[in-house]
C-alpha cells in the first residue's frame, strides 16, 4: 500500500507520511483501520524503523492517526475532519485576500507558490 522510492529527492519519511495522509483523506484507509507496526512497515519498505516512526509521529501530530498503546496505531476519527479544516483555512485565506484587496489570480498564485 505504501512505497518508498529510494531515488526520489523527497525524504523517505515524507513519502510514507504523504502516502498515508492521502489514503486517510481520500477514505482508502477508513477511520479505525489498523496500521502496520513501525518495525513491520520499516521491514516491508526496507527503511529504518526511526524513519517510519517519524512519519507516524507527524501523522499523529496532524490528528490523522492515534496510537493506542500495545493495541497498535489506527486511523483517527479526527482524520475525517482534516478536509473540513482545510476548507475553513481556505475560506479564512479568501476572506483575508479580499480584505487586502488582492485579486483572484494573485491569491491563487500565492497558494500555488506555497504548495510548491
Amino acid at each position: 500500500m505504501v512505497r518508498v522510492d529510494p531515488n526520489s529527492p523527497v525524504p523517505p519519511f515524507e513519502q510514507v507520511r504523504t502516502a498515508y495522509a492521502e489514503r486517510i483523506n481520500d477514505g482508502t484507509l477508513p477511520v479505525g483501520a489498523k496500521l502496520p507496526t513501525v518495525r513491520k512497515l520499516a521491514e516491508d519498505l526496507g527503511i529504518a524503523p526511526n524513519t517510519v516512526a517519524k512519519a507516524y509521529r507527524e501523522l499523529e501530530e496532524a490528528g490523522l492517526i492515534e496510537t493506542r498503546g500495545r493495541a497498535g496505531t489506527f486511523v483517527s476519527a479526527v482524520g475525517d475532519e482534516s478536509r473540513e479544516r482545510a476548507r475553513q483555512a481556505a475560506a479564512d485565506y479568501a476572506a483575508l485576500t479580499r480584505k487586502l484587496g488582492l485579486g483572484r489570480d494573485e491569491a491563487k498564485a500565492i497558494i500555488d507558490a506555497a504548495l510548491g
